[in-house]
């Protein structure tokens, strides 16, 4: 069975910690082997958008920018579809590799056999 890690992460600048811990452990499980699949959703949606984790810091931790990269490289990243547009945020606005999509796609792919999904 394949092993599959689908991430909600629903914080931001706002919560720095729990925003950071999410992406690190989205790149590491990714660095272990893992299908990840990794949901910008709240405050954490404008990090869909070019060179806002560069703007993210947080001491003793790595940088978002970086974690991202290596999340698209091999993983996939989406952005909740209500929050984009709460956010007025587009498809054409998003990093290449970023998608929009909603609670059905997030309920599909938290649902599947051997997956765990975890939320920040």
């Amino acid at each position: 069975m394949a092993r599959s890690l689908v991430i909600k992460v629903t914080a931001g600048t706002d919560s720095p910690e729990r925003c950071a811990q999410a992406f690190t452990v989205a790149a590491t499980a990714i660095a272990s082997g893992v299908d990840v699949s990794l949901w910008l959703t709240g405050e954490s949606s404008w990090f869909g958008l070019p060179g806002r984790a560069a703007e993210f810091e947080l001491p003793h931790s790595a940088p978002l920018a970086e974690l991202l990269h290596v999340i698209l490289t091999s993983g996939r990243v989406t952005v909740c579809t209500q929050c984009a547009a709460r956010r007025e945020i587009t498809e054409s606005d998003l990093l290449p590799g970023v998608r929009i999509a909603g609670a059905a796609v997030f309920v599909e792919e938290s649902l599947a056999d051997g997956v765990q999904a975890l939320i920040y």
